[in-house]
């Protein structure tokens, strides 16, 4: 018997294949590990932070604001520069993953639809 992997909806280590798929016979769950792979990937994929142009951004890139942003009395003006970004991996709001400083301003959070990367 080769090393198939674990249901992954119960975990049972006893899994067997029929023809293309894998089958668990504890929860009766049938899958297609390639499809099960592709979809891995494309969650990967959603996890990437990407600026206004679609550029993957990393932690410790420099970018531009695109637009002024308001932030209370004052005003982030349109081509300021941020340096060494770090990105959020799971944001409390879902939205901004950007954790920066910007001078003048201090600790800030932004959105990678506001910024594009030099």
């Amino acid at each position: 018997m080769g090393n198939l992997p674990n249901c992954p909806k119960c975990d049972s280590e006893y899994t067997y294949e029929v023809d293309h798929l894998l089958v668990c016979p504890e929860c009766f769950h049938e899958w297609n590990p390639e499809i099960e792979a592709e979809k891995e990937a494309e969650a990967e994929e959603v996890k990437l932070v990407r600026d206004a142009n679609g550029n993957v951004l990393c932690d410790s890139d420099t970018v531009t604001v695109i637009e002024d942003l308001k932030v209370g009395a004052s005003t982030i003006k349109r081509g300021t520069t941020v340096k060494n970004i770090r990105l959020i991996e799971n944001p409390p709001d879902g939205v901004h993953n950007i954790a920066c400083k910007i001078d003048g301003f201090g600790d800030m959070i932004l959105k990678g639809s506001v910024v594009k990367k030099i």
